[in-house]
């Protein structure tokens, strides 16, 4: 395959190690010169959308086995096409620590690409086609104040407290899970990840996502009063004595802010207009909306609700619209429909564009890596402890 600009010209924007402003180079001069982080080139958003996916099929047929492409559920179909492998965090966190190409190419958000670098290879390379793709439930839970929480909390409670990370969160928190005898989980295994944490400790510390903590903890049989919502830009989380002695759950003050968009409000008029609908949503949802939800589950668990339901069936689904929209695609013969008809797509996994992805698939056929994800070593340490005990439960 011919690339579709010659390399002398594939000039990047890229910062300049110093902080300073964008300036312009050849790919050549900002690889040897180590900066890191790259702009696209503006003709790759230029190309018409025929000649943009021919020529992602041209480089991973080029390619082959030496790459792999994960695509995350929520991505834009555009993008879901030309992924090899698709799942929920969990799902894709299995596959990444099963892969034997060179390079995977995470199409999903930071801190997925980030567990696909703790689980596979130190000889692998992971790649984030856009580093703009982050998670804003992840960046709810800043590694300095997770870890000022964390020793106020030890030194605080004489019990026993475990750590448990959601997988929407940083290495860096990951790593404090693992470090302090704690562990990751996702919304597939949060029940088990808790079941765990409670035969190693009396209290949890679950960050960052308040809802998904309260809908497993109620589910696990621990009463809402023996619950506190840690908010970490208060003093001492803004919790007394009294209620964090009694709790068993610390809820950290996080939230989905796609799956927090669905309401009780919703569902009852999703009902009135069909008595027979099937109100399907995520645990990211509020409890509000769990508790009169007739079914619960992660995003492989609302897929397999979907593709196991009769002919006919009508499925009012609360979670990314990607998602829903792919699923009614799917499965024309059943009546799918989001639960909230102005919902927009995750913001930050919708910035993984295809021409994101032919720009780092070219930059490999030229011999370059582009936005490559590295956690450091020590980093990588514990966090792929608190890994190994999410994928072992």
């Amino acid at each position: 395959m011919t690339l579709n600009i010659p390399i002398t010209e594939l000039e990047q924007s890229a910062f300049c190690q110093d902080g300073s402003n964008f300036r312009t180079k050849t790919l050549e001069e900002e690889f040897n010169s180590g900066v890191r982080w790259q702009r696209i080139p503006s003709r790759y958003l230029r190309l018409p959308v025929d000649e943009l996916n021919g020529a992602i099929k041209d480089a991973k047929s080029l390619l082959g086995d030496k790459v792999v492409v994960l695509g995350h559920h929520y991505q834009r179909e555009d993008v879901i096409e030309h992924s090899d492998l698709q799942g929920d965090s969990y799902l894709l966190s299995k596959l990444a620590s099963e892969q034997t190409a060179e390079v995977i190419i995470f199409c999903g958000v930071h801190f997925m690409a980030e567990t696909a670098d703790i689980l596979s290879s130190s000889s692998q390379r992971v790649i984030l086609p856009n580093m703009a793709a982050g998670c804003s439930m992840a960046d709810m839970a800043p590694t300095k104040q997770v870890e000022d929480s964390w020793n106020y909390l030890s030194k605080k409670l004489r019990s026993i407290i475990t750590p448990v990370s959601y997988m929407n969160s940083t290495a860096e928190i990951k790593s404090l899970c693992g470090q302090n005898n704690g562990l990751v989980c996702t919304s597939s295994n949060a029940g088990q990840a808790l079941s765990w944490a409670f035969d190693h400790g009396e209290k949890v510390l679950f960050i960052p996502d308040q809802h998904l903590g309260r809908n497993t903890a109620i589910e696990y049989g621990i009463p809402e009063d023996e619950m506190v919502v840690w908010d970490p830009y208060k003093v001492n989380g803004g919790v007394d004595d009294y209620s964090l002695e009694k709790a068993r759950m610390i809820l950290w003050k996080g939230h989905c802010s796609v799956h927090t968009r669905f309401s009780v409000n919703q569902i009852n008029l999703a009902r009135a207009k069909n008595k027979k609908v099937n109100i399907l949503v995520h645990p990211e949802c509020t409890n509000e909306v769990v508790s009169i939800s007739d079914y619960v589950g992660s995003t492989e668990y609302i897929k397999e609700m979907v593709h196991n339901a009769p002919n006919g069936s009508s499925w009012a689904i609360g979670t990314e619209i990607n998602l829903v929209k792919r699923l009614a695609h799917t499965y024309p013969d059943k009546n799918i429909f989001c639960l909230d008809e102005m919902i927009c797509p995750c913001a930050t996994m919708y910035r993984i564009h295809p021409a994101y992805l032919l720009w780092v698939l070219e930059g490999l056929i030229a011999g370059y890596v582009i936005n490559q994800i590295k956690v450091k070593d020590s980093t990588q340490l514990y966090a792929k402890i608190a890994l190994e005990r999410m994928l072992s439960l």
